[in-house]
């Protein structure tokens, strides 16, 4: 089994890393032929104030990816590009390259909804799995990542139900238990991904608006009441959409800002870039639902709005 990781940036040169490490037969795809080459060379990784790089990282460009990585039915291809990429030219293009010729597993690490739509639509022959995780990673530069905030990776078949053969799911649990990689299995990946929409919805944009780290916003006074009023909004919207209630999610929304305090938010990140935030597919997707649902969605039309002026500005 082999994993080729799409998208080098944080998490993807984050797991690659790591799965390396653990003796996993890792690959990656990278926007362009520069990254694939610095690649090939290994990658460096912070963690817990210790430095170390991987062995070679068999690398290339997704133009060149079918030629060089000889696609296999047993691969587990992960989408680690973020949603604003998942575009028709990046499908056709993965059409083109031939990496998920035959049955080759599909693995989506987005945040926000509609993804797994999409790739539903475009890749009906291949098993699609979603996955969430809550580790942190930051991307020093072409082949150098910091890991910022141990977390867990959870995946499962989507859509719910839908999976026959449960053997390439445990082989997939079992590398990652060698590499190190805390993870686990969902039958209800729906409700999953539901539930890190709900975090994304609060942290990310707030964290963009203000300019300030995740601890920051659990600390403040004001901004904790504004926190508390665009959770209780969006909760709301999620839960007559279908999530899972659970008594414990503002408790555990202050607890993720704590354990990841010294973390910048990607969202904010992408704004200092002056890049394409993910804010249509978070805070968007959530006023969208909201008026499938015939609810008002105020707080969450309001930090899109507010979002999209900053990465233009």
């Amino acid at each position: 089994m082999r994993i080729i990781i799409i998208g080098a940036g944080s998490l993807g040169l984050m797991y690659a890393a790591r799965l390396a490490a653990g003796g996993a037969s890792v690959a990656m795809i990278t926007r362009g032929e520069k990254q694939a080459i610095a690649l090939r060379d290994g990658i460096c990784l912070d963690k817990a104030d210790r430095q170390s790089i991987s062995g070679p990282v068999p690398a290339a460009s997704l133009d060149q990816a079918g030629s060089l990585l000889q696609p296999s039915a047993r691969d587990w291809i992960w989408l680690t590009v973020k949603q604003a990429h998942l575009n028709d030219a990046f499908m056709d293009k993965l059409k083109d390259s031939g990496l998920l010729a035959g049955e080759a597993s599909l693995l989506a690490l987005q945040n926000g909804i509609g993804h797994m739509e999409r790739l539903e639509a475009a890749f009906p022959g291949n098993p699609l799995y979603a996955a969430v995780t809550t580790e942190g990673a930051l991307r020093v530069n072409e082949r150098h990542v910091r890991y910022t905030g141990h977390g867990v990776i959870t995946f499962g078949k989507w859509p719910k139900g839908a999976e026959k053969d449960r053997n390439p799911q445990k082989m997939l649990l079992k590398t990652l238990y060698a590499a190190g990689i805390e993870a686990e299995l969902s039958n209800d990946m729906g409700n999953r991904v539901y539930e890190k929409l709900l975090m994304n919805a609060v942290i990310n944009p707030l964290t963009a608006i203000y300019g300030i780290r995740n601890g920051a916003l659990a600390e403040d006074g004001r901004l904790k009441e504004e926190m508390a009023a665009l959770h209780a909004e969006t909760e709301k919207i999620l839960l007559a959409s279908g999530m899972k209630a659970d008594s414990n999610s503002w408790q555990r929304l202050l607890q993720v800002c704590k354990q990841t305090a010294e973390n910048e938010s990607s969202m904010l990140r992408d704004v200092k870039a002056g890049r394409t935030t993910e804010i249509d597919w978070i805070n968007g997707g959530i006023s969208l639902i909201a008026r499938r649902q015939g609810l008002p969605s105020p707080l969450n039309d309001a930090v899109t709005t507010a979002v999209k002026s900053l990465s233009m500005s």
